[in-house]
């Protein structure tokens, strides 16, 4: 899991970043991102919507394997950065690691978003 300076906190940080973000699209999953100024720590969020999983267990089983992801990469990411990971894919759940592994750095990779 993620430490508390590097998750999001409210749903209005998060609608500012739907709202004012950049995009970045794969097959899987959207990365919407936008600087942050005022913060020194950048933040991170995990959407997994109930039309694509039904049920709560598996959207959280996504959500884990997608923070540890994002914990590994934290320090080679760009600070002072509101990031969310929007999935929109079921295959994410059954995905080996290291595919899925390669799919969230492609998308950290396209943003621009590595030191």
């Amino acid at each position: 899991m993620l430490q508390q300076a590097n998750r999001f906190h409210g749903h209005g940080s998060l609608r500012f970043v739907y709202k004012n973000g950049q995009t970045v699209r794969s097959s899987l999953a959207a990365l919407k991102y936008v600087q942050n100024p005022y913060r020194k720590n950048s933040r991170f969020a995990v959407v997994v919507s109930k039309k694509v999983l039904k049920s709560a267990v598996r959207r959280n089983r996504v959500r884990r394997r997608i923070y540890e992801i994002i914990r590994r990469e934290l320090p080679n990411l760009k600070n002072s950065q509101d990031i969310a990971v929007i999935v929109f894919s079921a295959e994410v759940l059954a995905m080996p690691h290291a595919e899925l592994q390669t799919a969230i750095k492609n998308l950290f990779f396209q943003a621009k978003l590595y030191k």
